[in-house]
């Protein structure tokens, strides 16, 4: 697919403290934390209990509905705890590491059957990391998609620069690819920036390259401009740092849970890249890090990512640590606040200057600058959302749970990312990722009965 794609619709969000190309080790965490909550649709199994001896590989819980459905410890260790809340709903299972990790022993694959590859797969914990559209859960192993697409970038404020994490992994990458297009009937498809020279290095893809503000980085905006998803069509994503991991632990027949991970943000002292691995303490990537005492650290992007704080941990998906101010100081009205000049604000209104200032950074906080409001119809919505698809109309649908009106509006081409940018921009202050998250919950389980 040589097409070149031009996102209009949408805004880049210039924040302070984006990561120095510069890669060192974040050292290794005492605990790593594998949170169920992670894997949207999973309704987790336990494989284990506490003081199980467990291995980099081994399943710590499988999902109920789908138990060939693992998710593998990434380290070695002794299951130090199974962290519940309410209900015994299983928060965290949480694996002290030993000192030198230990690999469960898998056959590598290098080439066969798609029932092999699956199966393989599946045995390893590595199916979790491919997702599919519509719902944004993890793929049915059963299903065959129609095609599979990777975002080769992305575009979010403060995002990890993917080629430059996959610049010494070409062969893993390609070894991902291999294994990848074997699962489809159709092809996978890249999405890249003008200048990106890593994905025209790689075979077995189609490329094609995107332009414009952010969400043009999102799968599901790629995905809506060159083939949208029809009702009853499947799709699957991969993040293209899950693809190397996917083919080093298949050409290995080890799980390989290590990841390169952006400290990024306002508040960070010298943001720059670090050597992790999935589940790792957020004290060992951050502390001694930040420039600040009242920071609120996110596992993720600023738009979409998890508020975790020093005693939380790195997310299965995230590539990112984000560190910006909390928004809890209160303002003097004259300067800072509603009355004041707006110098440092940023608003894709004419309310304050930002529109003059269009190369600006700013030193973003978490205030919400107002109360949750009636929900009511602006236009704002419409100027940062670049799917064919009424977004107001869309989130009334869901609040009201009328599942016909979502079916026609387009709610599957859709996950609550792809709304992160309408939350922001919202003027009722409302929710609308979780509103959307509840919308495909709703349709899941209609589909299920």
């Amino acid at each position: 697919m040589s097409k070149a794609i031009k996102v209009k619709k949408g805004v880049d969000i210039k924040l302070l403290g984006a990561a120095e190309r510069k890669v060192s080790d974040a050292g290794k965490s005492r605990v790593y934390a594998i949170k169920p909550a992670d894997f949207t649709g999973v309704i987790p199994k336990l494989a284990v209990k506490q003081g199980d001896e467990v291995k980099a590989g081994s399943t710590l819980f499988f999902d109920k509905n789908n138990p060939d459905v693992k998710i593998a410890s990434p380290v070695s260790g002794e299951v130090a705890e199974i962290k519940r809340g309410a209900k015994r709903k299983i928060l965290e299972v949480r694996v002290l590491a030993d000192s030198t990790n230990n690999y469960e022993a898998f056959t590598p694959y290098n080439g066969g059957d798609r029932d092999t590859l699956v199966k393989t797969m599946l045995d390893m914990g590595l199916w979790p990391f491919v997702i599919q559209r519509p719902y944004g859960v993890i793929a049915n192993p059963v299903d065959t998609p129609r095609d599979i697409y990777i975002s080769g970038f992305d575009s979010a404020p403060l995002a990890a620069d993917y080629s430059f994490m996959l610049n010494d992994r070409k062969s893993d990458f390609q070894a991902g690819i291999n294994a990848l297009s074997k699962l489809t009937s159709g092809k996978v498809f890249v999405g890249t920036r003008n200048g990106d020279t890593f994905f025209n290095q790689i075979n077995g893809i189609e490329t094609f390259t995107v332009s414009g503000p952010h969400p043009a980085g999102n799968v599901g905006v790629q995905i809506h401009s060159t083939a949208p998803i029809n009702k009853g069509e499947t799709i699957w994503t991969v993040n293209p740092i899950d693809v190397a991991l996917i083919g080093k632990s298949l050409s290995e027949g080890k799980y390989r849970a290590e990841r390169i991970v952006a400290l990024a943000g306002s508040e960070v002292a010298a943001p720059q890249y670090y050597n992790t691995m999935i589940g790792a303490d957020m004290k060992t990537v951050v502390e001694g890090k930040l420039s600040g005492d009242n920071v609120r650290i996110i596992s993720g992007n600023v738009l979409s990512g998890s508020n975790e704080g020093m005693e939380g941990s790195l997310g299965a998906y995230s590539h990112v640590i984000s560190a910006i101010p909390e928004g809890n100081q209160r303002q003097f009205f004259l300067t800072k606040g509603w009355l004041g000049p707006g110098l440092s604000k940023f608003s894709i209104s004419k309310a304050y200057p930002a529109w003059l200032m269009k190369n600006k950074k700013y030193r973003l906080d978490t205030n919400l600058n107002g109360e949750e409001r009636a929900f009511v119809v602006t236009g704002e919505l419409e100027k940062v959302f670049p799917f064919d698809i009424y977004p107001m109309q869309l989130i009334k649908a869901i609040m009201i749970n009328d599942i016909d009106a979502m079916e026609k509006l387009g709610i599957y081409e859709v996950i609550p990312e792809d709304f992160a940018l309408c939350e922001v921009v919202c003027t009722s202050k409302i929710n609308i990722q979780e509103i959307v998250e509840n919308g495909l919950l709703d349709l899941r389980k209609e589909f299920a009965s």
